[in-house]
């Protein structure tokens, strides 16, 4: 008798007739034999509903306000689908982050789990009841509500398998696996029906928004196996493993990943000495602002400037920052971009292969496509270039590594 937790994001549980489909499955599996914890997100929608409402009382409200309204959202998924279940005669109790408990840091709307009390449960389980929990939400040692950052219903299913060491978690979506690449911006990307851990950590952080980065590093960590299927239709999906069996036959590139949301911020004639980029940096650190490229360069009068990339929506606080610390150190200028994007090709394939970054600059240069900053790691080599040009350089780069023959 296996257990499983599953995850069901908010277009899996956007309406009544969904959750009500949900129920359904979970009850089919449950008399399949399987122990079954389920984890769910707020109503498709919802979250952006409750943030609206408080973007119109107040621009700036307070983060732990903030925590506590929008976790709403998933109270409500959970007590709808345990009513669903009772309705269909099956034995299920709901719990919010809290109640679990499911202790977080303090950090409010990006809190880290520190860790999970699995006993109440392990007690539900032994006696045959479906647990449903809230994702994206926990607790910290005040008894302060928090939630773990958009998209965190995905790290709160993996942290409760890891937990309650399950055979397998598998993550409900509106799509039946991992792609090569969006489909919706190239019609001949393919389902892989396996991608290493590696991988999907480089093309989550890259910016594919199948599965949350931090979920994928939980589960790797823990040895959690990991799978992506769609709620919508029947399917193997993606299994997610620390190992792929097919080794011998990988592709040297795997996926094409890209992020719209990026933002690029320079700061020039900066002195060139230890330290500098210590302070630049660790300010917009220490504002919880992540800080994905960056590029130094010196000119030839021995100063110096940097550059580097945040999330969009964290620009204004950034620049803001940047500008203060442009002052105490006499630098010429900053200047900031946001119509920028990132586009990454991922495989661990790039191990063995050479020529792997020259034949990617060589596809952009046909395309007349310019690159602005180039980061590498060894499975992953990503760009930012001009937004415009992002879906062509997606494309472009699909069908230069033959992307569309992957299965």
């Amino acid at each position: 008798m296996a257990l499983i937790v599953q995850k069901y994001g908010g277009t899996s549980v956007g309406s009544v007739e969904r959750i009500q489909a949900v129920a359904e499955k979970v009850r089919a599996d449950h008399e399949n034999g399987h122990r079954m914890v389920i984890t769910v997100s707020a109503m498709s929608g919802e979250t952006n509903r409750l943030i609206g409402l408080a973007r119109q009382l107040n621009d700036a409200p307070a983060l732990r306000e903030m925590d506590v309204l929008v976790s709403t959202g998933e109270q409500v998924t959970i007590a709808l689908l345990c009513m669903a279940l009772q309705k269909l005669g099956m034995r299920s109790r709901s719990y919010t982050g809290g109640q679990v408990a499911i202790e977080t840091d303090s950090a409010h709307g990006k809190a880290r789990i520190k860790r999970i009390d699995e006993h109440r449960l392990q007690a539900d389980l032994n006696e045959g009841v479906i647990v449903v929990v809230a994702g994206f939400q926990g607790v910290d040692e005040h008894s302060n509500i928090t939630t773990l950052g958009r998209g965190g219903s995905d790290t709160t299913a993996v942290a409760l398998a890891a937990a309650l060491k399950a055979d397998e978690c598998q993550i409900y979506t509106d799509v039946d696996g991992v792609y090569t690449t969006d489909p919706r911006v190239v019609a001949e990307a393919r389902r892989l029906n396996v991608i290493t851990f590696e991988e999907m950590i480089e093309m989550a952080s890259q910016g594919s928004k199948v599965l949350q980065i931090r979920a994928v590093e939980f589960a790797g960590k823990y040895g959690v196996p990991l799978r992506v299927k769609s709620s919508f239709v029947d399917g193997p999906g993606t299994l997610i493993t620390l190992e792929d069996d097919e080794q011998m036959e990988k592709p040297v590139v795997s996926g094409i990943a890209f992020n719209r949301d990026e933002a690029k911020l320079t700061i020039r004639g900066i002195p060139d000495q230890p330290g500098v980029a210590a302070q630049v940096l660790g300010s917009i650190s220490d504002a919880n602002i992540e800080i994905d490229v960056i590029v130094q360069n010196v000119a030839k009068d021995n100063s110096a400037s940097i550059t580097f990339t945040v999330n969009r929506n964290d620009l204004p606080q950034a620049e803001a920052l940047l500008r203060s610390i442009a002052a105490e150190l006499g630098a010429e200028e900053v200047t900031a971009d946001s119509k920028i994007a990132k586009v990454a090709i991922v495989g661990v394939g790039m191990r063995s292969h050479a020529g792997v970054a020259a034949r990617m600059f060589e596809c952009l240069a046909e395309e007349g496509i310019n690159i602005q900053l180039i980061t590498t790691s060894e499975i992953k080599i990503a760009v930012v270039i001009d937004e415009r040009y992002l879906e062509l350089a997606v494309r472009a780069l699909h069908a230069k590594y033959d992307l569309e023959r992957l299965r």
